[in-house]
């Protein structure tokens, strides 16, 4: 005969919310590529105001505009190929990467003899912005399947002395 006590404990797991891994980590690492481009907006505007005027800040703005629309669309591309299986999420990233560069081309052709466009400060700051962020992020991203997406914050009893 068997009694509750001869059963094995349930024992929950104690992980705290914030190390739950998100629904959808390529959203959550855009998004966080997003929060961190304001380090390179604000230097970038900057420099373009000061070298080209009105003229450099707006191509700049729209460079980054791109970077950023770049990036998010292209986690919602990964995201809806995750859901179809692994042949579509590469499909996704392949194609969606040609289809995005076919999306910046398609905004810098009407506006490329436009009198408010310069094309130096929108090349440069779309080189930097994209290698920027993809450098910064990386050091944020987990590699880890426990953890897909961004890395696990740190407590303050796990930072070192």
């Amino acid at each position: 005969m068997s009694t509750a006590s001869d059963a094995a404990p349930v024992v929950e797991p104690d992980t705290p919310a914030s190390l739950e891994a998100p629904a959808a980590p390529e959203q959550a690492v855009a998004r966080d590529m997003v929060r961190r481009s304001v380090v390179f907006a604000v230097p970038l505007l900057v420099g373009g105001a000061i070298g080209w005027g009105w003229t450099g800040a707006l191509s700049v703005g729209l460079a980054l505009a791109l970077v950023l629309v770049n990036f998010v669309l292209g986690a919602a591309a990964i995201g809806w190929g995750a859901r179809m299986g692994p042949s579509a999420m590469m499909a996704a990233a392949m194609g969606g990467y040609v289809v995005r560069l076919g999306i910046v081309t398609a905004a810098v052709l009407p506006v490329r003899h436009h009198d408010w466009f310069e094309l130096l400060p929108f090349a440069v700051s779309l080189l930097v912005t994209h290698l920027g962020l993809l450098i910064v992020e990386a050091r944020h991203v987990s590699a880890s399947l426990a953890f897909p997406g961004l890395k696990p914050a740190r407590t303050r009893s796990e930072t070192p002395a």
